[in-house]
């Protein structure tokens, strides 16, 4: 599996419309067959930041994302949007398969 995990620091007017703008696109690549997630959340410690999420199948499952028309939409506008250049983090792991239970916490009674 990959994992990507990227910060997108964004230009202050277009916060509050984060999802909406980035809405096409996410509903393309979760419908995308080697898509595991992809996930938005905002950052509680860097204002106007959002940090995605991102799990494949496989490097193949990546390079079809990565050469798909609406990466490369998206690509072409959000330099608009941001207001610094995102951060990635990338794991490429054969072992991995998905998300799993945590063992160090589970709900108490």
């Amino acid at each position: 599996m990959i994992l990507i995990v990227v910060k997108w620091p964004v230009r202050p007017e277009f916060d509050e419309r984060w999802p909406e703008l980035v809405r096409e696109f996410t509903e393309a690549v979760r419908a995308e067959p080697g898509n595991v997630f992809f996930e938005w959340s905002r950052s509680v410690d860097e204002p106007h930041t959002w940090v995605l999420v991102e799990g494949f199948r496989d490097a193949e499952a990546g390079a079809v994302h990565t050469a798909s028309d609406h990466f490369r939409k998206a690509i072409s506008e959000m330099p608009d949007w941001v207001s610094a250049t995102p951060s990635i983090m990338y794991v490429d792991s054969p072992d991995l398969a998905g998300w799993g239970p945590m063992g160090e916490v589970q709900p108490r009674g």
